[in-house]
């Protein structure tokens, strides 16, 4: 199949069986018989796209995490960007952030009894509130419905109200699933990783295949792909994405057109701070947040418990192999001996 033409896979309108079911046979090719894609995906051609995407300004915000990982009765520390922060929940459950350090002997403020939206310290019970005083102050934080943010000062962004989200469906129509993996890599490595779909076919032949850049369609902003998303070495699902960089820490793939149009997965890669080798940690975040216009997709949203650690399962292990992409990447930029 030429790299350069549509998958003959991706659904067409039809008003038989095949239009509500999604889909379609389409054969898991060998290795020897796929199209090497190392031509397209050059070296300069991802610096360029990942240089744009390092001019996006994102307003010092940070995602801490999911949603879920604060609760209303205790306290969570992380270090994010060298600092340490710690959050917790306000009486109306409002997500509340701010330096991790007790001011009086500092104590890492982890694990604090929150009551009433009030946290205390575990070593002394030195209590705090949402609105600081005099000795702490409160750093701005949004829970979003899916992941957590936090907006530090931060050299060379200009401070947002609010971080730059991508477009997502309606949560409330929506199956959203949420992993963490941390990486010893730069944020850039995410992005950069991200930014190389030709991989996809390649390196994850048990997810994807029959990927197509659409170069009419892309551009240094964007990148628009066909891709069957594998079910079996026989069966898969086409659709067409867009890969998109919203600020500087964050790429999107969103699916625009085939089965499940509007879905979205948000790849976040926050700084954490240097090993004891004085090596880079950053912590992916990835957000898969399902969508469908079907009738039957209300049933998926009713059965997501069971559904979700499915979904995490399968981004862990994408991102098993592109950990050592992005790994690898900083090690030789490191040693100065990254291509191009």
């Amino acid at each position: 199949m030429s790299l350069r033409t549509r998958p003959s896979a991706l659904p067409v309108p039809a008003t038989d069986w095949r239009s509500r079911i999604p889909i379609s046979r389409v054969p898991q090719p060998r290795e020897d018989r796929m199209t090497a894609t190392w031509r397209l995906a050059r070296p300069a051609r991802i610096a360029g796209a990942l240089a744009l995407s390092q001019t996006q300004n994102s307003g010092g915000w940070f995602v801490a995490g999911a949603s879920g990982d604060v609760g209303r009765t205790e306290s969570v520390a992380r270090t994010i960007a060298g600092r340490e922060v710690v959050f917790w929940r306000n009486a109306s459950g409002e997500l509340v952030a701010g330096p991790g350090a007790c001011p009086h002997l500092g104590a890492l403020m982890d694990r604090c009894p929150v009551m009433e939206g009030t946290m205390y310290c575990r070593w002394h019970g030195l209590a705090f509130s949402e609105r600081g005083d005099t000795t702490w102050s409160p750093y701005a934080a949004l829970d979003d419905g899916v992941l957590l943010w936090v907006r530090l000062p931060t050299a060379g962004e200009e401070p947002t109200a609010a971080p730059s989200l991508p477009e997502r469906p309606p949560l409330t129509a929506s199956v959203a699933a949420v992993i963490s993996e941390p990486g010893l890599c730069e944020p850039q490595d995410v992005i950069a990783n991200r930014l190389d779909p030709w991989h996809g076919s390649w390196f994850h032949p048990y997810a994807f295949s029959h990927l197509v850049v659409d170069d009419a369609a892309s551009d240094e902003s964007k990148l628009v792909v066909d891709v069957t998303f594998r079910l079996s070495r026989t069966w898969g699902v086409p659709v067409r994405a867009e890969f998109t960089c919203p600020d500087t820490r964050t790429i999107t793939m969103q699916i625009t057109e085939g089965e499940g149009a509007g879905s979205v997965v948000e790849t976040h890669a926050t700084p954490l701070g240097v090993d004891a080798e004085g090596r880079p940690l950053t912590m992916i975040t990835e957000a898969t947040i399902a969508y469908s216009d079907r009738p039957g997709f209300r049933v998926a949203r009713w059965m997501s418990p069971l559904l979700k650690p499915g979904i995490k399962r399968t981004a862990k292990r994408l991102w098993v192999d592109d950990l050592d992409y992005a790994e690898r990447r900083y090690a030789l930029r490191r040693r100065g001996e990254f291509p191009g």
